[in-house]
C-alpha cells in the first residue's frame, strides 16, 4: 500500500505542474510525487519545488516511498529532525517549563550562530534542546539523548554526533569543534537574556561582555548588539 499523499487516486488538480529550470529557465514538467527531475534543455537535475518532504524527517520508510533521494536532502532531513526531538524533550521535562524555557532560547541562538558560522545545524540544534535533559551531568545525560535520537530513528551517525558533542560541551565547555563552540556560545546568550530579563534597569548599567568570552565572531557580535539594541 502506497502513501495516500503519493498515489495518483488522491491527487487533485496541480497535481502534474511545470516549474522553471533555476539553470537555465526552460518549463519542465514535475508530478506532485517527482522527488527531483533533469531538464531536457540544459540537463540540470533539482528538486521538485513543490513536494514536501516533513515526512522522510522520520518516517523509516522513506526512500522506499518517495524513492532514491535527491542530492542534499539528507541534510534537509536531519534538519527537520530538530522539530520531532523539540517535542519529545518537552514531554519528557513535562512541566519543568524553566528548563524548557531555557532549551528552546538555546535552540533559537544556536540555529542564529550556526547559519552564520556554517555549522552543522543537524548536530547543533539536536544537542541544544537534548543538552537539556535531566539529569544534567556526564553520561546520563548522553545516554538520554541517545535513548531519544534512537527513538526517533535518527542515523547513527547522527545520533553520535549529537552525544560527543553533549559530551564536549560539559567537559570542556566548548572548544573542541565548531560545532561545540557555536553552541557553547548560544548557552551564554541565552544566560544573558534571562539575565536581562530578569532585571532590565540592572543589566542596562552592566559593560559590554568580555569578546573573549565567546567563541565564534556571531556570536560575540550578537553579545554586544544585547547589550547596545538599536533603537
Amino acid at each position: 500500500m502506497r502513501c495516500p499523499g503519493q498515489d495518483m487516486q488522491y491527487w487533485k488538480p496541480g497535481a502534474i505542474f511545470e516549474t522553471e529550470c533555476p539553470q537555465c529557465g526552460r518549463p519542465v514538467e514535475f508530478f506532485k510525487d517527482d522527488t527531483a527531475r533533469k531538464c531536457g534543455a540544459c540537463g540540470h537535475r533539482f528538486v521538485n519545488p513543490q513536494m514536501d518532504f516533513g515526512c522522510a524527517a522520520y518516517c523509516p520508510y522513506a526512500e522506499q516511498c518517495l524513492g532514491t533521494l535527491p542530492e542534499g536532502l539528507a541534510a534537509q532531513k536531519e534538519e527537520l529532525l530538530k522539530d520531532r526531538v523539540a517535542v519529545e524533550m518537552k514531554r519528557r521535562l513535562k512541566s519543568d517549563f524553566k528548563r524548557i524555557g531555557r532549551a528552546g532560547r538555546v535552540a533559537r541562538y544556536a540555529e542564529r550562530i550556526g547559519k552564520e558560522e556554517k555549522a552543522n545545524l543537524a548536530v547543533i540544534l539536536a544537542a541544544a534542546y537534548l543538552s537539556h535533559l535531566p539529569p544534567a551531568a556526564g553520561v546520563q545525560t548522553e545516554a538520554a539523548a541517545r535513548s531519544v535520537l534512537e527513538q526517533l530513528g535518527a542515523r547513527e551517525e547522527l545520533t553520535e554526533a549529537v552525544c560527543r558533542l553533549i559530551v564536549q560541551l560539559l567537559e570542556t565547555g566548548g572548544k573542541d569543534s565548531l560545532s561545540s563552540r557555536v553552541l557553547a556560545d548560544a548557552l551564554r546568550l541565552a544566560e544573558m537574556e534571562e539575565e536581562t530579563a530578569a532585571g532590565p534597569a540592572a543589566a542596562g548599567r552592566r559593560d559590554v561582555p568580555d569578546a573573549a568570552a565567546f567563541l565564534t565572531e556571531a556570536g560575540r557580535r550578537m553579545a554586544v548588539d544585547m547589550f547596545n539594541p538599536k533603537r
